[in-house]
């Protein structure tokens, strides 16, 4: 008789939101201990893998089997070999620009479902990423605000320009390139603003999510100017607390793995000039409900 696997070493994080799984090769899961992760990632929704030894490839293999990578960012660096492998990297005097919380590519009608983030060069000090638990962010909210916001919708764009969040950052980001202008309009018309619950349900789990972030929500459909303004103001405000957070320092060869369906995350922007590269895989989600 075949033995039974030995159960994951899961340490929770924090108490709403993280975990760490030790002692595991992301590259060599089999179906069961696989099928375990995914559980644990779906109840912490932040899942941590330290001292992996991975390829792009081999990041991207991993990525694939929660679900489909998305494609090339339109942004984001690539990895040659593996163009579905975004760069992040920061060195020198360049500007920081991952200090504002967010969701990944929620200017994308199928938004990423999760994300995977690899760690290749880390600052010495600094650089550390928290995330916040959007599903513990609306059941905290009052019964009268939870049904005044079941039912709306919030608009996002790439190009972001909401009134909490910073303008155009993706744009400046293009402009300063080499042929920007023209980049910026044929990214525009590639991703044309997109509206999304601003509750969102997992089909999964049936459990109910925040779904705004400062990045790319630009206001809340059918509201007039100030009501968009104060409402979403006070949505982020109110998920962003640290209640509802996990902070992470990490170590080269970090592996961190997310629901972006129900988080929001922040990259502190303390290191500079320090280098930081990152290699991040996204994979594509049904459209949000």
């Amino acid at each position: 008789m075949r033995e039974p696997p030995a159960p994951l070493d899961v340490r929770p994080l924090a108490p709403l939101i993280g975990a760490e799984v030790r002692d595991v090769d992301v590259a060599r899961l089999d179906d069961e201990a696989f099928a375990s992760v995914r559980s644990v990632l779906r109840d912490r929704l932040v899942v941590v893998f330290r001292d992996q030894r991975l390829t792009p490839g081999e990041q991207l293999a991993f990525a694939e089997r929660f679900g489909e990578a998305e494609p090339p960012h339109p942004v984001f660096a690539r990895v040659p070999e593996e163009p579905r492998v975004s760069v992040l990297e920061s060195r020198g005097g360049e500007p920081l620009y991952t200090d504002e919380w967010h969701a990944d590519t929620t200017f994308r009608a199928h938004p990423a479902r999760g994300s995977l983030l690899y760690a290749r060069v880390v600052p010495p000090v600094g650089g550390d990423t928290l995330w916040a638990n959007m599903e513990a962010a609306y059941d905290a909210l009052s019964t009268p605000v939870r049904s005044t916001i079941d039912g709306l919708t919030a608009t996002h764009d790439i190009f972001g320009g909401g009134p909490y969040g910073r303008v155009s950052t993706y744009r400046d980001i293009v402009l300063g390139r080499a042929g920007g202008a023209a980049r910026v309009e044929e990214i525009a018309a590639e991703y044309p603003p997109v509206s999304h619950p601003v509750v969102r349900v997992d089909p999964d789990t049936g459990r109910r999510a925040l779904f705004v972030n400062r990045s790319f929500t630009t206001g809340i459909d059918g509201l007039a100017k100030l009501e968009s303004a104060w409402l979403l103001g006070m949505l982020l405000e109110h998920a962003e607390q640290p209640a509802f957070q996990v902070r992470h320092r990490w170590n080269v060869d970090d592996l961190v793995v997310w629901e972006n369906r129900a988080t929001l995350h922040f990259a502190v922007a303390d290191y500079a000039p320090a280098h930081r590269l990152m290699h991040r895989v996204t994979v594509i989600d049904d459209r949000p409900v």
